[in-house]
């Protein structure tokens, strides 16, 4: 497919990865953004929504014309269709070691969320299982990915930001590239009370904050070429 010569100039060292997003209505407003925003790219790992579903199309708005979409990918095969030195960087507001990362009093923020912790901790359990099955074996089932406010500035190297289903959250595996390309987790906070952002709206939020990133570096660049 060809994209229109307008979009191909404005597009951005940014990418976005979809990590088994089930509904339609999300993925095709998530799609509309990541055109909006200029993203050079985005990845769908199997398990989402068929890109091309109607529903989707309704809801992208043409969006299928402006980006390039790449579905049904596997995280094995998935890194080879990341620009070199690219960083992951995962949409996770309900991570594990937030608390004790960000703050001490970070949930009182809303940066903890418990429908995730249970999933995570059943992982957990599962893996205390395995090493009462064999002593000594390593706990380090869950990357200990550093977490950093989303308006902090992680767009120094090219990006790809994760997001993933509302059911299920982001992947194992998706936290797992990410510590292996450098990369961390990125919190949007939201006050008490709130479990989470739609994944849309998260999508939109970062992927226009990595853009804003992007500009003000550009233009620190060509204001700092005029003063030599």
């Amino acid at each position: 497919m060809t994209y229109p010569e307008t979009q191909l100039r404005h597009l951005l060292p940014l990418l976005l990865i979809c990590d088994n997003l089930r509904d339609p209505g999300n993925l095709g407003t998530i799609l509309r953004s990541a055109a909006g925003a200029g993203c050079s790219k985005v990845l769908l790992t199997k398990g989402c929504v068929d890109a091309w579903e109607p529903k989707v199309l309704r809801a992208a708005m043409g969006a299928h014309f402006q980006v390039p979409i790449v579905s049904n990918l596997d995280w094995e095969t998935l890194p080879s269709y990341l620009p070199t030195d690219t960083r992951v960087y995962v949409a996770d507001n309900c991570g594990l070691y937030a608390q004790a990362q960000m703050s001490n009093k970070a949930s009182d923020h809303g940066w903890v969320c418990e429908r995730r912790l249970s999933k995570l901790h059943k992982y957990e359990e599962e893996e205390e299982e395995e090493d009462d099955r064999e002593p000594g074996a390593s706990k380090a089932w869950l990357p200990e990915l550093e977490v950093q406010r989303y308006d902090s500035d992680w767009t120094e190297a090219p990006a790809a930001v994760v997001i993933g289903g509302e059911t299920h959250g982001v992947s194992l595996e998706s936290l797992q590239l990410a510590e292996s390309t450098g990369g961390k987790r990125l919190l949007i906070p939201v006050v008490p009370g709130v479990d989470s952002l739609n994944s849309a709206m998260a999508a939109s939020i970062l992927l226009f904050e990595g853009k804003r990133q992007l500009r003000v570096r550009a233009e620190h660049s060509s204001r700092d070429g005029r003063c030599h």
